[in-house]
């Protein structure tokens, strides 16, 4: 779905109402007892304190960040998503392809200024879009961070680029800034989340959390050349042995979300981290396993979708 309509990025109609300073000095409640992801781990992350999860404290940690042109299409463009890759994670996918950032904890800790500094340096680079990747655990800094930037000058759209796992009270606080979400839905069965990504209520949580970011920013919209502005962008990597129920992901998406959702049905799993010691995940899924995905998505009623690999 293309506009020719002049867009107006959500942070700024907050920034110029004074809601997003609100939000500024609200976030940093929720890490009294932090409730900013599922967990709900009620850890205070004030001060030096961590989060009993994220290994997070009152600073966000980064990995890296720079253009980056990997990403969906609308997303990178010609000049590549300008990201920014936060360390740790909440779920414990046992086959991570970033484990290294995920979990191994390789970063450093950032100011709320130092990150709207790499937000406005990314733009000066000509990215398409900052894109927040693995987010759900700093998001009351990165709103800090965002308030920084917009003050001085950034007019990018933000991709809040997630592994799914976002509690409401972060969504809460996420809404009227975030302009592209694109989640995860890894998973259609409570039991495989629990057993490969250590996330006990995974669908529970991420199902409906999808329903709100489509709720907050609906379909996907891009401008005359294609590059996304708003809306949902869903990423789903299948699994070999249809352990990520895709049939049942897609259905949910076109019935309960809209027929319009994009979608990457992503096919570049790999066995990493720890995933040999799982004879059900060392290997890599079968083209027609593939193409089963292909055709559950559009059984399902569902038409936008991003490189779909064409075996």
């Amino acid at each position: 779905m293309s506009s020719a309509r002049p867009f107006t990025l959500a942070y700024l109609d907050l920034l110029r109402s004074g809601t997003l300073d609100a939000r500024v000095e609200e976030a940093p409640d929720h890490l009294k007892e932090c409730d900013l992801c599922p967990r709900c781990c009620r850890v205070d992350r004030r001060d030096t304190n961590k989060g009993a999860l994220c290994h997070t404290g009152a600073l966000a940690v980064v990995h890296s960040y720079g253009p980056h042109h990997g990403e969906e299409d609308p997303l990178r463009g010609s000049r590549g998503s300008g990201t920014v890759f936060f360390t740790w994670c909440n779920p414990r996918c046992i086959y991570c392809q970033n484990w290294d950032i995920s979990q191994k904890g390789i970063g450093r800790t950032v100011s709320a200024e130092a990150l709207a500094d790499k937000m406005l340096e990314l733009q000066a680079m000509g990215c398409h879009n900052i894109n927040l990747v693995n987010p759900s655990h700093v998001v009351a800094q990165i709103i800090a961070a965002v308030a920084i930037a917009a003050d001085k000058g950034l007019r990018l759209p933000l991709v809040y680029n997630t592994c799914g796992s976002d509690s409401p009270e972060a969504l809460r606080l996420l809404d009227g800034i975030v302009d592209i979400y694109m989640p995860d839905m890894k998973y259609a069965d409570l039991e495989t989340g629990r057993r490969y990504s250590r996330a006990r209520d995974y669908v529970e949580v991420n199902w409906p959390a999808v329903k709100e970011m489509h709720r907050q920013v609906g379909d996907l919209v891009l401008d005359k050349n294609g590059i996304a502005r708003r809306g949902l962008l869903v990423r789903h990597l299948v699994l070999p042995g249809n352990l990520a129920g895709t049939a049942e992901v897609m259905g949910f998406l076109a019935g309960e979300i809209s027929s319009d959702t994009c979608v990457n049905l992503m096919d570049q799993y790999r066995p990493c981290y720890r995933a040999e010691r799982y004879p059900t995940l060392d290997r890599s899924p079968t083209s027609e396993e593939y193409t089963q995905a292909v055709a559950d998505a559009r059984r399902a009623g569902l038409n936008r979708f991003d490189r779909l690999r064409r075996w």
